[in-house]
């Protein structure tokens, strides 16, 4: 639709008020646009930190090459031609809230995290291609682009999720491209228009998750550093239970939210009810899941019109992440792809989804978005957006106050995981030798004799050949002795001498800042009695003796 610069429209899709205006611009002109952002990101491959890996350099160099060979001949041909471009300028609301949520959850992560910090031009980067590629895409197709902030929302999900290593950002680059011409080719009718089908952030992630899994170049990506140090933050599901608030409020999306994770955390209950152990291991719903929950399944562009197809849309992200995690888990898979790969088959059920919530059988017992408004004497759509958050609040206030989410999970700690294998419940003895070998990794001597006592065991109870074992069991128990402590060299004269290992102690103070963390970011600068009322909180019984005998200085 043509209007003229000085008539600010109503955006048609999203309902609001938005600044848009549309004006001609010649091939040159456009081309010129093109080339600036193309330009832009040649440029990111001459900084200094990108210049030292001649990969990481191409990785900019080769894809801004792309963009300008495409930009020549697409405006050349159109001078040729004496074709006509037009340039709009629309700002949605929904794109605005959502990547206002999602740089503030970026911007708190990478406070406690600083890998994002450093490598916050990579985004930059990804947002500067995003534009070049969607004004070719555009006018590859039809003579109108609107500049909008559409981007940014797919970019900042995408990166929350996924970054590939240095010497393969340009995959990167690639994945971004998959999201935009899926989201320009595959579409269908919608509530009487042509929209896209697929979340244009989750399918190139499920896309590149199977390519990566398939063929087994995970560590290609910054995967599994991305979904555990999310959790390094304190009070990191409180944050992004609170960015998430306006998007619920102004698109109705908080069904979603509070269906898939009543789903995750029901099943968590029930299995802990069966085995005495966490699903997830450290929680009930891991805090990655929790932002897929939030901010990446809950586009309202791709789920159900109807609040009963929202609410089993949002079911079916919950129980379908707990399938994922099994399976890859079971494979032996990296399990961090498992709030990724469902999303856009989800999204290909949306409209079946909507066929279930107005079938006659179902519209007569409950109520669907169309028919709430008879079942509630009127109320609005924001009236019931804010019912569906006050309902929301309250299950996050009672699951934050039964440790249902949270910091505090006695997951995420070595005693619950003693006990549990002490009385051997399932898995519990494999999962608490990982802490400990993750614990050993980061410079705690007593985990490293942890580990190797406990490696041992589990080696004699699988029946393995003392040639498999043995040798990681020397290393570990050479790293505790190495690092001083004492039980570690005992230990090891007894291996060599073909006694059983079976020397323990408590934890040093040493070794408190390292094992107290659970999957929680690092604890700086903590004195000796905040370290020993720490470990006694969490269940170190040698630590509330030490605090009791000191008297708490």
């Amino acid at each position: 639709v043509a209007v003229s610069p000085e008539s600010p429209v109503w955006s048609a899709r999203s309902g609001d008020p938005a600044a848009r205006h549309v004006m001609q611009v010649s091939p040159l002109q456009a081309g010129g646009l093109v080339a600036v952002f193309a330009l832009g990101l040649i440029g990111f491959g001459f900084l200094d930190v990108v210049r030292a890996s001649p990969a990481f350099q191409w990785s900019f160099l080769g894809p801004g090459a792309v963009l300008l060979v495409w930009n020549g001949i697409l405006f050349g041909l159109a001078q040729r031609g004496g074709r006509i471009f037009r340039l709009g300028i629309s700002f949605r609301s929904q794109h605005c809230v959502q990547a206002v949520a999602q740089a503030t959850f970026f911007i708190y992560w990478g406070w406690f995290w600083s890998p994002l910090y450093d490598s916050a031009f990579l985004i930059a980067a990804q947002l500067v291609f995003a534009y070049a590629f969607t004004m070719l895409l555009s006018w590859s197709r039809r003579d109108l682009f609107v500049l909008g902030l559409g981007p940014f929302p797919v970019i900042f999900s995408i990166n929350l999720f996924l970054w590939f290593t240095d010497n393969w950002f340009y995959l990167q680059f690639l994945l971004v491209g998959v999201g935009f011409l899926a989201k320009e080719f595959l579409q269908w009718s919608k509530g009487g228009q042509r929209v896209h089908i697929f979340n244009p952030s989750s399918l190139p992630l499920a896309v590149f998750s199977v390519a990566l899994i398939a063929t087994g170049t995970s560590d290609l990506t910054w995967g599994q550093d991305i979904a555990t140090s999310q959790f390094f933050p304190p009070h990191i599901y409180l944050v992004l239970f609170l960015v998430a608030l306006p998007g619920q409020y102004l698109f109705g999306v908080a069904s979603m939210t509070l269906s898939a994770v009543l789903a995750t955390y029901l099943f968590g209950l029930a299995y802990f009810a069966a085995t005495g152990v966490y699903f997830f291991y450290d929680s009930y719903i891991p805090i990655a899941v929790f932002l897929g929950m939030q901010l990446l399944f809950t586009d309202p562009s791709t789920a159900p019109r109807t609040e009963v197809g929202r609410i089993i849309f949002g079911v079916l992200y919950g129980l379908s992440t707990v399938v994922l995690y099994a399976l890859l888990s079971r494979l032996g898979l990296p399990p961090f792809y498992d709030k990724l790969l469902q999303v856009p088959v989800l999204n290909l059920s949306i409209q079946a989804l909507d066929r279930v919530a107005d079938s006659q059988w179902l519209r007569g017992r409950v109520p669907s978005s169309r028919s709430w408004t008879a079942h509630v004497g009127g109320a609005s759509p924001r009236q019931r957006n804010l019912a569906y958050m006050v309902a929301w609040g309250a299950v996050f206030a009672s699951m934050s106050a039964v440790q249902g989410i949270g910091d505090r999970h006695p997951g995420q700690w070595v005693p619950f995981w003693q006990e549990a294998c002490r009385d051997d419940r399932p898995g519990a003895c494999r999962y608490l030798r990982d802490m400990h070998f993750r614990f050993c990794r980061n410079g705690s001597a007593w985990a490293c004799n942890e580990a190797g006592l406990l490696h041992f065991v589990l080696a004699l109870e699988a029946e393995e050949t003392p040639r498999f074992y043995r040798a990681d069991v020397v290393e570990l128990l050479e790293r505790s002795c190495g690092d001083g402590f004492a039980p570690g060299c005992q230990n090891l004269t007894s291996l060599e001498t073909g006694a059983e290992p079976r020397e323990r102690a408590s934890p040093t103070l040493h070794d408190y800042p390292i094992i107290l963390r659970g999957t929680k970011g690092p604890l700086d600068d903590l004195s000796s009695a905040d370290l020993l009322a720490q470990a006694c909180g969490q269940g170190w019984e040698g630590a509330c003796e030490q605090l009791a005998e000191s008297g708490g200085d």
